[in-house]
């Protein structure tokens, strides 16, 4: 009964709105015409004139209503009413006047000319003042402030622009929220003094500490959400020269739901980077996955598990996702469960290291796009562990390659890393070698790609989350050296900027991603311990350790020998450069399959400076190579090739 019930009383309850808001606009009509003719003949209408104004009335009314209707003025609350609703008050108004001009003229009644600007001018301002009066009533009668049982917090509004307004507004309608807002901080010349909605804009961020204690502020609002990298870190600095608490609200890339009072919070060091959004093409990437197995490998790390829930927005029939970690998978696959109930998602144990498995999983699923994520990433430890990097990054990379090709795969995309440009450690070595066999295997009428992007905060193993677990144990923070910069980008924009490459493209190439300006990884860490409460070399130590390695100081995106060539979209370039031959890559990978199965360091070295003569091995891995020869190689590996 109460499925039945609920929408009849809806519809009961939208009709009697509608007639509401009928009979109030049409008072409103009628009353704008009596009172033009009174005021047009100066309250004494002539006899001659009634019936006219009947006739105009007749008409007014209807074509009115109509324009009313035409232009949604029926559908919005006069409790919410803004500046566009009286933008449409007045064109419905000035389109009713119009054509009732005409109708009346066809008629060949004499309205006066006059009467026509008086009725419209007391129309619009009749119907705007009543949506402004019950705005104002419905404002004046909204408990102010907050909740009796909280304490409210004096706060400032640092940006008095569309957002701040927004927020301020946002903050007034939601009673429940303990902020008072005091003023506005805003680094406007033109704006200073300014009062926006009753609240005064107090001075610039340069006197924000003054302003802070003057005002005896509780909390600071950062609604800046366009700023720049450089500009959020300015106003975090002073912010916490105040000694205030501080919060934010999202960037322009992120999805606003429920007002901008209802997305405070802290400020997080993504929000530092100031990285612009991410437009990407919905239509072309929804074409190239809508209704088709997609194949994710390395579905339980960072990155794989992000592009399977950025792929689930785009309706696929089924996402595979290949890993060997058991627990992140199943953890995975109750998440995808919940936020994408209606896309299949299918957890596969397995590793790219074994071809049967792989081979199994292809031909149980038959993917048509391959997203291959699977790596060992960590730079150290794959210097102290050359075997197993290249056994898995370029052998495992080969595996899943041509089991695609067998299985004809149209699309498939490897991500790669910022590393593989020169590479100076052995983890950016495999990744460009993993590139040259994408490219070298590349089918006709299919597209293989590479996508090249730098450091993702976040994701497992980078620095953020190691410099959190050091600061919460009280220091010291390690920093390698003081001039050591990385590219930084968030895991989500990674992840679309990797989906939207993966449509372009003919085969063969590799994408790199822009990652804006580099990022010093002590910068980083004195931003986490300000963000944390604490002060840098006060309350936490900020030590060097020295580079580790196989680093170096700085990263580079592309090698002066490859060609860098603009795309349409402006946050991927493509490298262009000579493919190389399949037949000249097989017979040098069996080389380094042999030297990694006998376990000689030196001579798979040879092999990776042979396949990568821009491979500069570090001095660590050199001294690693003379301790192994001292002994004698023990026990093999399976066959690779």
């Amino acid at each position: 009964m109460p499925d039945t019930v609920a929408p009849a009383t809806a519809r009961s309850i939208a009709l009697a709105r509608a007639t509401f808001v009928y009979s109030i606009e049409l008072t409103v009509i009628l009353a704008a015409a009596a009172a033009g003719f009174l005021l047009r003949f100066d309250f004494s209408i002539p006899p001659f004139y009634v019936p006219v104004l009947g006739a105009a009335i007749l008409v007014w009314a209807p074509v009115k209503l109509a324009t009313f209707r035409l232009l949604g003025l029926d559908r919005r609350w006069a409790r919410y009413a803004s500046m566009s609703d009286l933008m449409r008050i007045a064109a419905s108004n000035l389109l009713g006047s119009v054509v009732s001009l005409i109708l009346l003229l066809v008629m060949q009644k004499p309205v006066p000319r006059s009467i026509y600007a008086i009725d419209l001018l007391l129309c619009v301002t009749m119907t705007a003042g009543l949506r402004v009066t019950v705005r104002l009533l419905t404002d004046l009668a909204r408990p102010k402030g907050a909740d009796s049982h909280q304490t409210t917090r004096k706060t400032i509004i640092y940006g008095a622009g569309n957002a701040g307004a927004s927020l301020l507004r946002d903050i007034e309608q939601h009673s429940g929220l303990n902020y008072s807002i005091i003023g506005f901080v805003d680094d406007s010349p033109r704006k200073q003094g300014l009062i926006l909605q009753g609240v005064t804009v107090l001075g610039t961020g340069a006197d924000l500490t003054w302003i802070a204690k003057n005002q005896h502020a509780d909390l600071i609002l950062v609604a800046v959400p366009s700023a720049s990298g450089s500009q959020m870190r300015r106003i975090f600095e002073r912010c916490t020269a105040a000694g205030v608490p501080y919060k934010t609200i999202p960037g322009v890339a992120e999805l606003m739901e429920g007002g901008l009072a209802g997305q405070i919070r802290d400020v997080a060091v993504e929000d530092l980077l100031g990285r612009t959004p991410v437009n990407l093409e919905q239509d072309r990437i929804s074409q190239a996955l809508r209704g088709k197995v997609i194949l994710v490998t390395g579905a339980a790390g960072s990155i794989g598990s992000e592009i399977c829930r950025q792929i689930s927005r785009f309706k696929p029939q089924m996402i595979v996702g290949f890993d060997i970690a058991e627990s992140p998978m199943f953890y995975l696959q109750q998440e995808l469960a919940r936020i994408a109930p209606d896309v299949q998602f299918h957890a596969e144990i397995g590793s790219i290291q074994n071809v049967v498995r792989l081979r199994e999983t292809f031909e149980l699923f038959q993917p048509a796009v391959v997203y291959h994520a699977a790596a060992y990433k960590h730079v150290p430890l794959m210097e102290q562990h050359t075997f197993e990097a290249i056994e898995n990054n370029v052998f495992g990379t080969l595996n899943v390659v041509r089991t695609a090709r067998d299985f004809g795969v149209r699309e498939f995309v490897m991500i790669s890393s910022d590393k593989a440009v020169r590479p100076a450690n052995i983890m950016g070595a495999t990744k460009r070698i993993a590139e040259l066999i994408v490219r070298s295997l590349q089918p006709p009428n299919a597209r293989y790609v590479s996508v090249r992007f730098g450091n993702v905060l976040g994701s497992n193993g980078s620095v953020v989350p190691i410099f959190k677990d050091q600061i919460a144990r009280g220091g010291p923070v390690t920093v390698t050296h003081p001039e050591m910069s990385r590219y930084f980008m968030t895991i989500p924009e990674a992840c679309q900027l990797v989906l939207q490459a993966s449509t372009m493209g003919r085969g063969g190439e590799i994408f790199v991603l822009d990652m804006g300006e580099p990022v010093r990884i002590v910068d980083l860490a004195r931003n986490l311990i300000l963000l944390s409460g604490l002060r840098p070399d006060v309350d936490i130590r900020i030590q060097f350790s020295g580079v580790r390695p196989g680093e170096k100081l700085t990263e580079e995106l592309s090698a002066l020998e490859e060609g860098l060539v603009k795309t349409h979209h402006e946050k991927i370039r493509v490298f262009s450069g000579v493919t190389p031959e399949w037949d000249s890559m097989k017979p040098r990978l069996e080389g380094m399959a042999a030297s990694c199965r006998d376990r000689r360091t030196s001579e798979l070295v040879e092999s990776i400076v042979d396949i990568v003569p821009e491979y500069a091995p570090s001095d660590e891995l050199r001294v690693l190579i003379v301790q192994r020869e001292s002994r004698s190689a023990g026990v093999g590996c399976e066959q690779l090739l």
